[in-house]
């Protein structure tokens, strides 16, 4: 028999990208642009992934490294608001096994410099396959993602 539990824990990661409110946002909200940041190590494989960024559209994303295990992420977005705020569910799944299902809150900031951008996670993670601390770090890469692909944007315009 399988022990199950779940552990609650709730992080919030701040970065300041320099670039406008709507930049950023666009950023999460564009397939093309998505992609240029929100992505997995180079040595893993995966699938196309699918995006419907609208009230009640889906997200899906998986990847592993050559041979496995395969991380899938599968989201629904629950609220958008243009330049200011998107809210989602979503889950991750190592395999066939679900290892968390988070609320996240990402809510964009005018700044002196740009953006001040503001993501709050509240996670279940399930039955010790996953935690608050590696997510933590995770959400931590792929915002730095973002603040790169950001300025090469800049830089190839």
């Amino acid at each position: 028999m399988t022990t199950r539990s779940v552990v609650h824990s709730t992080f919030v990661v701040e970065r300041i990208y320099e670039a406008s409110p709507a930049r950023v946002f666009h950023a999460f909200a564009d397939p093309d642009a998505k992609a240029r940041w929100f992505t997995h190590p180079d040595e893993w494989v995966s699938d196309e992934g699918s995006m419907d960024f609208r009230v009640g559209g889906r997200e899906t994303v998986s990847g592993g490294p050559k041979g496995g295990p395969v991380h899938s992420f599968s989201s629904i977005y629950l609220d958008i608001v243009p330049n200011e705020r998107i809210v989602y569910t979503y889950e991750m799944h190592m395999d066939d096994v679900r290892t968390s299902v988070s609320l996240a809150t990402i809510e964009f900031f005018p700044d002196e410099r740009g953006t001040r951008l503001v993501m709050t996670e509240q996670g279940a993670f399930l039955d010790g396959h996953d935690d608050a601390g590696g997510r933590k770090e995770g959400t931590e890469l792929l915002l730095d993602a973002l603040g790169a692909a950001l300025t090469r944007d800049v830089a190839e315009a």
